[in-house]
């Protein structure tokens, strides 16, 4: 606390250095520009005697943010508050808890030069070493606290160098990270016409002090993480293939969330991206094998009651998101998937290590004024995405593992679907969505019983003018196993480029127990005017996963009104 006080007095002490400097070199004064937002997300949590909710102790929570940014020539120096009163909204981390400041920095910048002191964001590739990032609506703040340098010696070259610690609530982690990454751009050295090739290299150090309950330790301090990358692109045709690889370190069982210190393992990962693209046509396939690649700020995760720092997305330096399709639907956000990047020993019948799959999409558009696309064009576009544990050797007790490199082992999870968008008129637009899912969830999610879904969901898009539309859409889902059968809707009205509203409802009607066959409604409504948007809705909140950009976090059964205001100047 006192640290941050400090640096606040040292972050305002030095706009009036700022100041002075342009009151002393500029015949016409410049003062910079001051900039920045404020967002907040409230939620009143009531009783639900029809689901049986007991609202919190605190039933009124609030996440706010202010972030205020001054800026001059090559210069910006900014801080952000956090106010979570008089508590967090539920199921978010624990450590976020009161106000106060949570990130600061001054930063300059320059042709060749973009140098940072205090908290920074920062991706090395595709994140699968390095990713510091935020995410309010996942509760994700996993910036770094240090120092960085970029450095462009030229417009085909980029250099950067940091050091820090990972922001966990309002303090910092233990381990201390240290990283490098460089890009090289080779079009112009190569004298390319038609292609363009890249390729970058990365290192990432983390070094935490080893427990001293731990003798003759047989791993270092430092784990070590290395990654390289090429691009390459030709015409229409575009790929990318990465490798990471992470040193020896002892594993983490996730179960009991502890270091096993006889089971020392290396981690990898590797990623390989295909895609051809061109008018009417688009064909993408993502690859990926990941194995032990868990990578935290703290080789031991905080416990918080019955969670950890890892159900909360917090000390964590790498980034694996799930590849899968990300649905609108929600009856097909029902069950979704979590990457399986880390070690999970259950039981004898469920020992995970990583995971090994891929998707590909498909888009084609059929032309105006054929007998398919008809007027207007039609669209459509195919996803299929399939995951799957290592192949390989697993042994329980003591804990050992050898895995293939090559094959599939126990399915996790598949999705597969079909997406057709039609145009029927200048106001008319439709859309009609089939998706079949597989859920492993005794694997994926502690479940009692894998689930085999088949969803089906058609909307219409009415436009009364340019900026009046009304959106209607149903869906049913048919699942053979835990809640069983879903059906639902919505109704979206944009009045003007202000005002917009909406209700929507999903009812498991084909749960076996009777008592759960409950409506999950909603409805509510967006003002917006300029760069402020006001926006207010009542319901119920349907237990369970909530992801964005294929990165999930668990959120309770809830009832209630929810508030939430975003601004910026």
């Amino acid at each position: 606390m006192q640290l941050n006080k400090i640096l606040l007095f040292v972050f305002l002490g030095s706009f009036s250095c700022l100041f002075s400097q342009v009151d002393s070199t500029e015949v016409k004064k410049d003062y910079g520009r001051i900039f920045g937002g404020f967002e907040s997300n409230s939620q009143w949590y009531l009783n639900d005697k029809g689901r049986g909710i007991i609202q919190p102790e605190d039933p009124i929570r609030s996440n706010s943010y202010l972030f205020l940014n001054y800026q001059i020539k090559g210069w910006t120096a900014g801080v952000q508050v956090e106010a979570y009163e008089k508590n967090a909204l539920l199921n978010y981390n624990p450590e976020f808890e009161g106000t106060n400041v949570a990130t600061y920095f001054i930063n300059y910048k320059s042709n060749k030069f973009d140098i940072t002191a205090g908290y920074f964001y920062e991706q090395f590739g595709s994140g699968m070493l390095l990713r510091a990032w935020e995410d309010r609506a996942l509760g994700i703040n996993t910036a770094l606290r240090g120092g960085r340098i970029i450095y462009r010696p030229s417009d085909n070259i980029r250099l950067t160098a940091l050091y820090g610690q990972q922001r966990s609530g309002f303090n910092v982690s233990d381990g201390k990270i240290y990283g490098f990454d460089s890009d090289f751009q080779l079009t112009q050295l190569l004298k390319l016409e038609k292609s363009d090739l890249s390729f970058g290299l990365s290192y990432v150090g983390r070094d935490e002090a080893i427990d001293l309950a731990i003798e003759n330790p047989q791993f270092d301090e430092i784990t070590h993480g290395i990654s390289g990358r090429v691009n390459y692109s030709y015409s229409s045709f575009y790929s990318n293939f990465e490798y990471n690889y992470k040193s020896k370190d002892a594993v983490l069982n996730r179960i009991s969330n502890t270091l096993d210190e006889n089971l020392i393992k290396d981690g990898n990962a590797v990623s390989l991206n295909l895609g051809y693209s061109k008018q009417g046509l688009g064909i993408d396939a993502t690859l990926r094998r990941t194995e032990n690649m868990t990578f935290l700020s703290e080789r031991v995760p905080t416990v918080s009651g019955d969670n950890t720092s890892l159900n909360f997305n917090d000390k964590v330096l790498n980034f694996t998101p799930a590849l899968t399709k990300q649905h609108h639907s929600n009856l097909a956000n029902i069950y979704v998937y979590q990457a399986q990047a880390g070690f999970d020993f259950k039981d004898p019948r469920i020992l995970k290590v990583g995971e090994t799959g891929g998707q590909i999409d498909l888009f084609y558009e059929f032309a105006k004024d054929t007998k398919l696309g008809g007027k207007y064009g039609t669209k459509i576009a195919v996803n299929m995405a399939s995951w799957y544990n290592l192949p390989g050797q697993y042994r329980l007790t003591p804990a050992e593992y050898k895995t293939d490199f090559f094959g599939v082992g126990t399915k996790y999870y598949s999705d597969y679907n079909l997406e057709v968008k039609k145009q029927l008129s200048e106001k008319w637009h439709t859309g009609f969505y089939y998706i079949n899912q597989y859920y492993n969830k005794p694997w994926v999610e502690d479940g009692s019983s894998d689930v085999n879904t088949n969803i089906v969901t058609a909307e219409a898009v009415y436009n009364f003018t340019s900026n009046k539309s009304i959106r209607v859409e149903a869906e049913h889902m048919w699942a053979d196993a835990d809640f069983k059968n879903w059906a639902g809707g919505i109704v979206e009205l944009n009045l003007n480029d202000k005002y917009s509203f909406y209700v929507w409802d999903i009812i498991n009607y084909g749960n076996d127990d009777s008592s759960k066959q409950k409506h999950y409604y909603n409805f509510g409504g967006a003002y917006r005017i300029n760069s402020t948007r006001i926006a207010m809705n009542y319901g119920r909140q349907r237990g369970g996963l909530v992801c964005v950009g294929g990165v999930c976090r668990f959120v309770p059964e809830s009832t209630g009104f929810t508030l939430s205001i975003n601004t910026a100047f």
